[in-house]
């Protein structure tokens, strides 16, 4: 038991050495250390109104009575690659407001690496095709 502990560690040693968490994931922008941080903090702060696995509210497309819209899906079934990063970025740190949503702003509660990871999160959950227009459209 104790010699696959020593395996486990030693793998794990090479790839922090050989700076495996540090690589893009499939030639994005973010790294999967991004990813994994992302998921706790998307977890802590944005699952339980863009759902869990970033799906997004059942309804999201029809309007509330107050005129809004409930929270959109992230996980690229949604409209979230139609936006740059800068303003992915905004949105998390000023909240929704400015494009007349409810969304909170987390400017105070999240640092900027805390949001990146959130939308490193997110994107992974994107595939290719979507990525790649999001990237064409406005990407980064």
């Amino acid at each position: 038991m104790m010699h696959g502990a020593t395996i486990s560690v030693g793998v794990l040693a090479v790839a922090l050495i050989s700076g495996c968490g540090k690589q893009a994931v499939d030639d994005r922008w973010y790294t999967q250390a991004e990813v994994e941080r992302g998921a706790v903090v998307f977890d802590d702060n944005c699952a339980s109104c863009h759902g869990g696995n970033a799906q997004g509210a059942f309804n999201w497309k029809k309007a509330l009575k107050d005129g809004s819209y409930p929270p959109p899906p992230l996980n690229g079934t949604g409209h979230a690659w139609h936006h740059s990063f800068d303003t992915l970025m905004g949105t998390i740190s000023q909240g929704g407001a400015p494009m007349g949503g409810k969304m909170p702003a987390f400017a105070d509660e999240l640092s900027r690496d805390d949001q990146k990871a959130a939308i490193a999160y997110f994107q992974s959950k994107w595939d290719k095709r979507i990525y790649e227009a999001w990237s064409e459209r406005s990407g980064l």
